[in-house]
């Protein structure tokens, strides 16, 4: 693994090549390396969303662990949503930084493409809590391809029910209980702007959400619901997700002007500030983290 500094922005964090290390899907992070940073021993908390309550999907790892450790010590209480046995100790492990940080912690594992299940959670989460503040839609599903044949319609479907369709099941569930000043954050991706031709599926319901994003900001503002919806459009991102969806890995990251992927630990700030009183006036917005690579 190479690991040299190119210039200050590189930081500490390793650049590519990385060693082969194929997984099966979803992954797991005990098996990369370099192990992702999810800004466990880095992230200080200013108690930015003291007292919140947030559900973060796709919380046991990558990006949504981060996120989750990030607001944890920002103040708020966490509702941990993920979907496989094989993901129950990255699950735990995120709980522990929750509880750690000396606010609740809700484990829910469930497949959220099942509208059941997304209601369930938000069900839960009132139970609890008593509130929604904060809704983080962050699970996803990809696999790269070489051709269209290789795509089949189940997999097609499934794509777009994990990355949209649950999406839109947890926000129409959650929107009587999220609070004036609420937030809802999607994750989009840099695929909405600059489409991968291996990952066909994937980019099209990634700019689906680009769409849903704005839409339903304009929706509740104009309802005076005053619920905010925002979304990030992480670049790459160096996750379990990576080894066992592209085959190519020990380059991921390269095609960036940094010349790496992100660690999820550089993604986190960024949930945080939407969800903040700080954007207070950003709506229908998509905040662009990519390593450089163009958004327009």
């Amino acid at each position: 693994m190479k690991t040299t500094k190119k210039s200050n922005h590189q930081n500490h964090y390793p650049t590519p090549p990385f060693i082969k290390q194929n997984q099966s899907p979803p992954g797991q992070t005990n098996k990369m390396d370099p192990r992702p940073d999810h800004g466990e021993d880095t992230y200080q908390g200013s108690n930015l969303l003291l007292g919140k309550v947030a559900i973060i999907t796709g919380a046991d790892s990558g990006i949504g662990k981060a996120v989750a450790i990030a607001m944890a010590r920002e103040g708020a209480d966490i509702v941990i949503c993920y979907k496989d046995d094989i993901e129950d100790e990255d699950a735990q492990d995120t709980e522990s930084y929750v509880l750690q940080a000396g606010r609740q912690a809700i484990l829910f594992k469930g497949d959220i493409r099942k509208e059941e299940i997304c209601k369930k959670i938000i069900q839960l989460t009132v139970s609890k809590f008593k509130k929604i503040d904060i809704l983080v839609n962050n699970a996803a599903y990809q696999m790269s391809h070489k051709n269209l044949q290789e795509i089949s319609a189940e997999e097609w479907n499934m794509t777009f029910e994990v990355n949209l369709s649950a999406m839109f099941y947890l926000i129409k569930h959650a929107q009587h209980y999220i609070r004036e000043g609420g937030s809802v954050i999607n994750t989009t991706s840099v695929n909405a702007y600059a489409p991968n031709p291996t990952l066909i599926p994937y980019a099209a319901s990634k700019a689906a959400i680009q769409n849903l994003t704005s839409n339903l900001a304009q929706k509740f503002l104009e309802d005076g619901i005053g619920i905010r919806v925002n979304a990030v459009a992480p670049g790459p991102v160096w996750t379990p997700l990576i080894p066992s969806t592209i085959s190519d890995h020990e380059h991921f990251g390269e095609n960036t002007p940094l010349g790496r992927p992100a660690q999820p630990a550089e993604l986190a700030p960024v949930y945080v500030f939407l969800a903040s009183e700080a954007a207070s006036y950003i709506a229908g917005a998509t905040i662009p983290v990519t390593g450089g690579r163009i958004t327009i």
